[in-house]
């Protein structure tokens, strides 16, 4: 009698390789679909229904016309206008960045010393008196606030500028700080481009004798 013969069944290559391609294309399918595109969609639209002004950047716009964003420094010419800080980036969005230079290398020093001396002229005021914020550059070049101090003492050079009292423009300056977040986070500060718009917005010295 003769004995049963077994069979053995061996997967084909191309079969085994398949299973093996599978799970790795299907996780590559939902990694790509459902973090770099549903993910992205959702923190987009849900940024956007919360925060619809920060999620497109806090643009400033005067009757229409976008003029700015309140989180990026712009300079301002004339004199009568409140200055920012200055921009180691030229005040160019596409190039943000600090000077990268440490507090004793000498070409730092020396342009802390020109520009001292520059705001001091400018705003009439000692060099001694001149607030750190107005003459050092922050570390993305763009910081859109000076401290409180820094706008004070350019309060005579723009009244003087617009024929405003002095106290009218301070008052605008009180109005125009903002408090530290929650409170406790940070410090008082005045975002440059709101107070100058808030300067523009007020009646002319002409306007206001009448």
């Amino acid at each position: 009698m003769q004995s049963p013969v077994s069979y053995k069944i061996v997967a084909s290559p191309n079969i085994a390789r398949a299973a093996l391609w599978r799970p790795s294309i299907g996780l590559a399918l939902v990694s790509l679909l459902g973090f770099g595109l549903l993910y992205s969609l959702a923190g987009t639209g849900l940024g956007r229904g919360l925060f619809p002004a920060q999620a497109t950047g806090s643009i400033v716009s005067v009757e229409g016309r976008a003029i700015g964003s309140a989180l990026v420094a712009q300079p301002f010419a004339d004199a009568r206008y409140f200055q920012p800080r200055p921009s180691a980036a030229n005040y160019d969005p596409m190039a943000t960045a600090g000077s990268n230079q440490s507090r004793g290398n000498p070409d730092l020093r020396r342009r802390i010393d020109q520009a001292r001396v520059a705001v001091a002229a400018r705003d009439g005021i000692a060099p001694a008196d001149v607030p750190a914020d107005l003459i050092t550059q922050s570390g993305g070049g763009l910081d859109p606030h000076v401290s409180p101090r820094g706008a004070e003492v350019q309060i005579a050079r723009v009244a003087g500028a617009r024929g405003l009292p002095p106290s009218t423009v301070a008052e605008l300056v009180r109005r125009n700080t903002e408090s530290p977040q929650l409170g406790m986070l940070g410090e008082p500060r005045v975002n440059v481009l709101r107070l100058n718009l808030a300067l523009d917005a007020l009646p002319s010295a002409a306007q206001q004798a009448q």
